[in-house]
C-alpha cells in the first residue's frame, strides 16, 4: 500500500532530540514519526512509506549505515538524510554512497534541515509519480494482443502501412484495423502521443 500523505521518520536514540525535531518539523506542517532505534524503525516502517527519513549515524545495537543497508536491501528507498554529531570525511562517505539523499551535521540550522526535508520529499514524490506512470504505461501496453503489438512495433518505427501489411502478411485494410484497436486501447490520439509511450516503455525496459 502506497501511503497519500508524506511522513518525516526520524530515527534518533537521544530523547532530547526525536522531541526537538518532533515539534519543528510539526510546526512546519509535516507528519512525523519517531524511532528511538534504527531496529524500532525497521520493525515498524510500511514498505509502501512516503515520504524521507532523517537518520541518525551513532546508535547502539545498529547504526545508521547498518540501517541504511537494510533498508536498501528490503526495497525501501525513501531519501535518507543522515543527522549526526560525528559528521566526518569518512562517515560522510559512507553515508552518501550507499544512498543517502544528504547528510547533515547537528546542529543543523533549522532553516536548512526543513529545506533539505522538503527536497527530500519532492524527490520522493517526483520517484514515486515516475513509478505510477510507468505501471499505467505497461498496464496500456499489456491490453494488446501479439497482433496489435507488432503493429504498434512497426508504426513507431515508422514504417507505412503497406509495408507493414506486407511484413505481416496482411492487407494495409487490416493493419488499419488494427491501427484503430491499438490507439484505442492505449487511449491515445495522434502519432506523437504513440511515440512517446514507445519511448516511455523502451526507457523502463532499459532501466528494468
Amino acid at each position: 500500500m502506497i501511503h497519500p500523505y508524506p511522513v518525516v521518520h526520524v530515527v534518533d536514540d537521544d530523547a532530547g532530540v526525536r522531541d526537538s525535531l518532533d515539534l519543528l518539523l510539526r510546526l512546519r506542517g509535516y507528519r512525523v514519526r519517531t524511532f528511538a532505534s534504527g531496529g524500532e524503525l525497521l520493525s515498524h516502517i510500511d514498505p509502501g512509506a512516503h515520504g524521507c527519513i532523517v537518520l541518525d549515524l551513532r546508535m547502539p545495537e545498529r547504526d545508521g549505515l547498518a540501517v541504511q543497508s537494510e533498508l536498501r536491501a528490503r526495497g525501501i528507498d525513501l531519501p535518507i538524510i543522515v543527522l549526526t554529531a560525528h559528521g566526518d570525511a569518512a562517515s560522510a562517505r559512507a553515508a552518501l554512497k550507499g544512498g543517502a539523499f544528504d547528510f547533515l551535521e547537528k546542529p543543523a540550522a533549522d532553516a536548512v534541515l526543513a529545506a533539505t526535508i522538503e527536497a527530500a520529499l519532492t524527490r520522493d514524490r517526483t520517484a514515486r509519480e515516475r513509478t505510477l506512470r510507468r505501471a499505467e504505461v505497461q498496464a496500456r501496453l499489456a491490453r494488446l494482443t501479439a497482433r496489435e503489438r507488432e503493429v504498434f512495433d512497426a508504426v513507431v518505427a515508422g514504417r507505412q502501412n503497406r509495408e507493414i501489411a506486407a511484413a505481416l502478411g496482411i492487407s494495409p485494410r487490416t493493419v488499419e484495423a488494427h491501427k484503430a484497436k491499438l490507439l484505442d486501447k492505449l487511449q491515445v490520439d495522434r502519432l506523437a502521443e504513440l511515440i512517446r509511450l514507445a519511448l516511455e516503455a523502451a526507457a523502463d525496459d532499459a532501466g528494468a
